[in-house]
């Protein structure tokens, strides 16, 4: 097949070269739209120069061409047809979740040897439960999200400015993005058509989901309580007052298949001094910014939302796992681990005065260690810290990926 042109995303790349032609199956998880496909293309390349001589076999499930593949034995049968002797094999398969039993045949085919395998997915516990189960220890996952700010730059030929970082605050960053006019009214139709496609083939199809009009509600909910505790006992109490009697129960598993779909992203609460995690209430963010301004709107007044987001984002992107920090009555934003460090960061608007700065940068000062700790916000600052917390402004830390 003929590859189609791209801009390379070396974050996503660097993360899957070390695995490459390595005896460990490579899997590629992300919400729809944001990119996995193309990362394939990339790594077909990046392939193709290690090993002029190997062979690809490239299967997208989306494509008309590949609709018989449906089971774990076509998949085998489709392979063996098509494996020519004597070359390594590098398979490289676009949404696997929707062949069935994928899980086996991908270790039967890993048990033959020589066959370097790689696959993208749209459901998060669809993969990484039959995974985890089939294939414990004999693979490694990749999350792929949306473009970072400097990848909005560069996809959109851009240089940075207050004005292309509120246009990226606004429209998200898928990457199908710059192939249209950076217009409202043209994005938000396309974001919207996306947004349609995740809940009825990532949901609605794959959980017989007969409710469709509460799962729509549910997520306008979430659209309009970003950054904000949700609990399943709160939405069902919110319904009723909108006359709807949704059950304890169904709004939680509404709430997972939204997360397994990764149109949403939960992050925890935990106790920064005892580091337990609470059972109850949980912040939901969302993997595309601009989805969620589909949904409920682009408006002002959510400022404070639109940069907790955003930052959620970044920290995700960067590898971090991210919850929300409780200490006394003080909560800090996002409590951040990676490779056994620790990032604390508050994000706020502006700090205008005495009274924000006590408060975003006092939750801060309460915590009794001495692992690094940001404020980001929009101020327009050159560096600088306050009692030796440093205050970071938001274009910068986007940048700093």
């Amino acid at each position: 097949m003929k590859i189609p042109e791209y801009i390379e995303r070396p974050i996503y790349l660097d993360r899957i070269m070390p695995y490459v032609q390595k005896d460990i199956i490579k899997i590629i998880v992300g919400q729809r739209r944001v990119g996995k496909s193309y990362l394939l293309f990339q790594l077909m390349d990046r392939i193709a120069e290690l090993d002029p001589d190997g062979q690809q076999i490239y299967i997208n499930k989306e494509l008309h061409e590949f609709a018989e593949l449906r089971t774990a034995d076509d998949l085998i049968a489709y392979v063996a047809a098509h494996r020519q002797p004597g070359r390594r094999l590098s398979l490289l398969i676009d949404e696997v979740q929707d062949i069935d039993g994928f899980e086996t045949a991908l270790r039967s085919l890993q048990a033959e040897g020589e066959v370097d395998i790689y696959g993208t997915g749209s459901n998060a516990k669809l993969l990484s439960g039959e995974l985890a189960t089939y294939l414990s220890g004999r693979y490694i996952e990749i999350k792929v999200y949306g473009l970072t700010y400097g990848e909005f730059l560069t996809f959109h030929g851009l240089e940075r400015s207050r004005e292309n970082l509120e246009a990226y605050l606004k429209f998200g960053g898928l990457p199908y993005l710059r192939h249209l006019a950076l217009d409202d009214a043209v994005i938000f139709d396309y974001l919207r058509n996306v947004t349609d496609a995740i809940l009825l083939k990532d949901i609605v199809s794959r959980y017989d989901i007969r409710n469709v009009s509460f799962l729509q509600r549910l997520t306008r909910f979430l659209g309009d309580n970003v950054g904000s505790l949700v609990t399943a006992r709160k939405i069902s109490a919110y319904l009723k007052s909108q006359k709807i009697n949704i059950s304890h129960n169904l709004v939680i598993d509404y709430l997972a298949y939204l997360s397994n779909a990764l149109l949403v992203l939960p992050a925890r609460r935990c106790d920064i001094v005892g580091r337990k995690i609470f059972e109850i209430g949980e912040k939901y963010y969302f993997e595309d910014l601009g989805i969620r301004h589909a949904l409920v709107g682009f408006r002002a007044t959510d400022i404070n939302k639109v940069l907790e987001n955003v930052v959620f984002m970044h920290l995700k992107t960067a590898g971090y796992d991210v919850t929300v920090g409780q200490i006394g009555k003080r909560e800090v934003d996002f409590v951040c681990e990676k490779a056994g460090e620790r990032l604390y960061i508050q994000a706020a608007y502006m700090i205008p005065d005495d009274k924000v700065r006590d408060r975003e940068f006092g939750n801060l000062l309460a915590i009794p260690d001495n692992f690094p700790k940001k404020v980001v916000s929009m101020d327009e600052i050159d560096g600088g810290s306050y009692r030796g917390i440093e205050h970071v402004y938001l274009e910068d830390y986007l940048l700093s990926l």
